[in-house]
């Protein structure tokens, strides 16, 4: 696929998409004939991850290093698992966090609509 389809099915930018690919985190793109890249189908589900990963807070630095293990044909399998492990626990713990912090808004949300009705204003 072009850069134009990748960028509207990805929802990023060109502009975001070659930078990505500078920073190699689009691994290796084919050029065809006409020297136009060919971007794969797959890379629309590492796009997505990869923004979904950034949005939690890893690195790009770290983004490549999961990207590259789930491209390798020939991982490490041992060495993919713990990446993949280290991960894992990374996004368990902001989850925790996330329960947290949702648990304390809650809990304001509640003293705070309470009081609104103790003085007679609708929540």
């Amino acid at each position: 696929m072009r850069i134009g389809e990748l960028e509207s099915r990805s929802g990023l930018s060109r502009h975001t998409l070659r930078y990505y690919e500078a920073r190699g985190l689009l691994g290796e793109i084919r050029r065809g004939a006409n020297n136009y890249r060919d971007y794969p189908e797959a890379l629309v589900k590492q796009l997505i991850l990869l923004q979904q990963m950034q949005a939690l807070g890893f690195s790009l630095e770290e983004i490549h290093q999961v990207l590259t293990s789930l491209r390798a044909r020939d991982i490490d399998c041992a060495r993919g698992a713990r990446l993949m492990a280290e991960k894992r626990a990374v996004i368990d713990e902001q989850i925790r966090n996330l329960k947290k912090v949702s648990r304390t808004l809650k809990q304001e949300q509640g003293r705070l609509e309470e009081r609104a009705r103790q003085h007679g204003l609708a929540p």
